[in-house]
């Protein structure tokens, strides 16, 4: 999630069609989804959590746990203390920019720390965290109505897949 070009599809590799398609492996029954959600900005990260439930239904995974932390620097413990007891962790927030560098702070430790939980718990880690210069930024990518993107969809597939991944 690199936001660079289109994202992979499933029906045929990347979004334009390439040759070569990867195989998906449907997640085996009683798959275990945790989506963590920020409460700040809440109503852009609602958005955010809709997406990657309606992602969680496409894929047949039954009952994903939602669970609510305060903000991004929350989030690394959080989805540490869930990769115990789930096959995949989504975090969902939304860090827009202040007049202060509390933002690229903020970003970093939410970024950084979400990698190593995944890294250290070898637990699929979907980082749908949104870190924009402005709310409108952080709307464009939301899934909300007139979105041009749905991160929390993303990250939800993106964490799907990688635990998938596993034998």
């Amino acid at each position: 999630m690199s936001g660079a070009g289109a994202p992979f599809s499933a029906a045929g590799g990347s979004a334009g069609g390439s040759a070569g398609a990867a195989t998906r492996r449907p997640p085996r029954p009683g798959f275990a989804l945790a989506v963590l959600a920020t409460r700040w900005n809440a109503d852009i990260v609602e958005l955010l959590v809709d997406g990657a439930l309606r992602a969680a239904r496409d894929e047949g995974i039954e009952d994903p746990r939602v669970h609510y932390v305060d903000g991004a620097l929350e989030l690394p413990l959080a989805a540490a203390r869930l990769a115990g007891t789930a096959d995949a962790v989504v975090a969902l927030g939304a860090v827009i920019e202040g007049e202060t560098p509390h933002f690229e702070h903020v970003c970093r430790f939410a970024v950084d720390g979400l990698g190593r939980v995944g890294l250290d718990t070898d637990t699929a880690i979907g980082n749908g965290v949104l870190t924009c210069h402005t709310r409108e930024q952080a709307l464009a990518r939301s899934g909300g109505e007139g979105a041009s993107e749905d991160k929390g969809y993303e990250a939800a597939r993106a964490a799907i897949d990688l635990a998938g991944l596993r034998p």
